[in-house]
């Protein structure tokens, strides 16, 4: 007869799978809880949570809310990050808190329905901010028009300055 307290930790880490769109599968080796309480902290900053699971009880969890292709990430002790925000960012934080302290791994993740291998997800790490990203298309869009601007107004430009040479001639003239 399953235990009350796993059936209930079971139907929450479905919950929490379901609803993520974005988690990390992080191998806590190593670390001290006052490490994870730290690491808890810089994701809470960072709008996401990280929660230590027993693997068994996630496949259970993973199986009733139809994630597939996870099992390979289960394996040893496990750490699941749920990103509520910006992935990108979550992401970074749990690299950097990594080689910071230089203990537990990144095993991989899940970024919508797409599985992700470590090396995937370290590479969302490297990417820049979500806006550091609207900045550059920003800036990209607003380039070419500055451009544009430019050339539009060099003929006006032009002609001001001849109308300006014309009525110094003629006032030097008179």
């Amino acid at each position: 007869m399953p235990n009350p307290r796993k059936v209930e930790f079971v139907k929450e880490i479905a919950a929490d799978l379901a609803a993520a769109e974005v988690y990390y599968f992080v191998d806590y080796r190593g670390l001290t809880f006052a490490e994870a309480t730290e690491l808890r902290k810089r994701l809470r900053a960072a709008d996401a949570s990280l929660k230590v699971v027993k693997n068994t009880l996630a496949k259970i969890a993973a199986t009733e809310a139809g994630v597939e292709g996870l099992e390979e990430l289960l394996e040893g002790p496990t750490a699941i990050v749920y990103c509520h925000g910006d992935p990108v960012r979550a992401a970074k934080v749990v690299q950097d808190f990594i080689k910071e302290k230089k203990k537990a791994a990144i095993r991989g993740g899940k970024l919508q329905r797409q599985v992700l291998q470590a090396s995937e997800v370290e590479a969302l790490a490297s990417l820049p901010s979500k806006e550091q990203l609207i900045a550059q298309v920003v800036g990209a869009i607003a380039a070419p028009l500055t451009g544009l601007v430019s050339v539009l107004s060099g003929p006006i430009r032009s002609l001001v300055v001849v109308l300006a040479q014309v009525q110094e001639q003629k006032a030097s003239a008179a």
